[in-house]
């Protein structure tokens, strides 16, 4: 009796183990949150057989346990490592861990096989805790110490006259361009109709190390002549210049970076000058329309002076100038407080056909005038 239930059980072993190749093999899961590539999965031949194998040595060893338990488990044992030795790599394994939960007893078996499914399948907690201890710059998993539990809150428990809401979180906003169906992802690229840009913010510039800028030439009550070639010269403090990225591929697309020397931003400046209808005009402009735009993205020299050269001049006509001071990826400078004074500057120098005449003088510009 013990003989022929040995093999019974290597019968049924075996079987399970070769009909465990014709399976197909899969990768790992992934995990909610988090990235499983730290677990490459088992092969699904190897759930299979584990199974398979675990339940049939379970049914027979419950049998055999009822004549002599101790001569089942010798039984089992055998069986199960002659049937390692016949199967295929992984089943192998597979069959020989079943094999050793089903001297135990069938109930043993049974949660042996289960877990060996659920580890073929992939662990989501497992796939989180590898996916936290592997490079936090390539991992899915958000981690615990940079989730900003103020973002929770939205400000109202004091709220001011006009006062909103703010938008809140628990997972730093991880997700909130799924609220946005609708929008592309920005993913670099400058999407005239809007996008969605899921980008952090990034480092935000100390209260001493805010950007300022203020233009050289053209100033206000300067005179330019009309059609002709001139140079911009634009004063710049605090902002590391000359770092600039591919605006056609990483606009928007990464946080702003500080210069760990300095507490600089890391970034650069661009002037852009518009026409006015008149030197009294009080409507507001059109940003979509403009006379000239330049990236500045050299370095300022060693005065601090940025340039940029204008081919050709301006047809005559009213006109500003601005300065737009941005970080390494274009976004606009982010500074430590909201009460702060401009980190841009606009010049209205006064200009008349005459280049040396000047009709009047008032003391507060609202443009200039190439002529």
């Amino acid at each position: 009796m013990k003989f022929s239930a040995s093999l019974l059980i290597l019968s049924l072993a075996a079987a399970a183990s070769a009909s465990s190749l014709h399976v197909p093999r899969r990768g790992g899961q992934r995990g909610r949150f988090g990235a499983g590539g730290n677990h490459k999965g088992f092969t699904a031949s190897s759930s299979v057989a584990a199974s398979s194998a675990a339940a049939s040595v379970a049914k027979v060893s419950s049998v055999a346990a009822s004549q002599s338990a101790a001569a089942s488990a010798t039984a089992v044992g055998t069986a199960a490592a002659a049937s390692g030795s016949a199967a295929a790599t992984g089943v192998s394994s597979a069959a020989v861990a079943s094999s050793s939960a089903a001297a135990t007893g069938a109930t043993s078996v049974a949660s042996s096989a289960a877990a060996t499914s659920t580890a073929a399948a992939g662990d989501n907690g497992a796939a989180g805790n590898a996916a936290s201890g592997a490079d936090a710059q390539s991992s899915l998993t958000l981690l615990n110490s940079v989730i900003a539990t103020g973002f929770e809150n939205d400000g109202q428990a004091v709220p001011e006259a006009g006062q909103v809401a703010s938008l809140t979180s628990s997972n730093n906003f991880i997700n909130f361009c799924a609220t946005e169906p609708g929008k592309p992802l920005t993913n670099g690229l400058q999407i005239v109709t809007g996008s969605c840009n899921p980008a952090p913010m990034g480092v935000i510039a100390a209260f001493t190390n805010m950007p300022s800028s203020k233009f050289v030439f053209p100033a206000n009550g300067a005179t330019v002549p009309a059609n002709k070639d001139f140079t911009i010269q634009m004063a710049v403090k605090n902002l590391l210049t000359g770092n600039f990225v591919n605006a056609g591929e990483n606009y928007f697309s990464a946080p702003q970076q500080i210069d760990a020397a300095s507490g600089n931003i890391k970034g650069h400046s661009h002037v852009v000058i518009e026409a006015l209808p008149s030197l009294g005009s009080t409507a507001p402009t059109d940003p979509t329309r403009f006379a000239f735009f330049k990236g500045l993205n050299a370095p300022a020299n060693a005065a601090g002076i940025l340039t940029a050269d204008v081919p050709n001049g301006l047809p005559a006509g009213s006109y500003r100038i601005a300065s737009i001071n941005t970080a390494a990826n274009h976004q606009p400078a982010l500074v430590a407080v909201a009460q702060h004074g401009a980190l841009d500057d606009m010049a209205y120098p006064i200009i008349t056909p005459d280049a040396h005449h000047h009709p009047h003088h008032p003391r507060f510009a609202s443009s200039f005038t190439v002529a």
